[in-house]
């Protein structure tokens, strides 16, 4: 299994309508068949320690059974789409990926 980890810092000046255009765009990316879960979120209201960066806006966690499934996403039209639609809004971008 891999598990892929991003992290979106988005531009602040974005609206609320955007934010919630933002969020159907991650939830359409689960739907991608070679998708076997996923989830999105934003920070946690934990107590602030020097290990934690919490400065992000929203995480996306999404599960794959292979590297095959995993590297198929990344070259999916609706994953194509996704950042066609959404990448002008990104500050910054960060992933994670971790096989299991």
């Amino acid at each position: 299994m891999v598990r892929h980890n991003v992290y979106f810092w988005l531009d602040p000046e974005l609206s609320d309508d955007q934010k919630t255009s933002f969020e159907e765009g991650l939830k359409a990316l689960f739907q991608i068949d070679v998708v076997a879960a996923g989830s999105f979120g934003k920070p946690a209201a934990t107590p602030v320690r020097p290990v934690t960066r919490n400065t992000f806006d929203y995480a996306l966690v999404l599960e794959f059974d292979s590297v095959e499934k995993h590297n198929a996403y990344q070259v999916h039209p609706e994953h194509d789409v996704f950042v066609a639609s959404f990448s002008s809004w990104f500050r910054e971008v960060r992933v994670f990926d971790t096989q299991f």
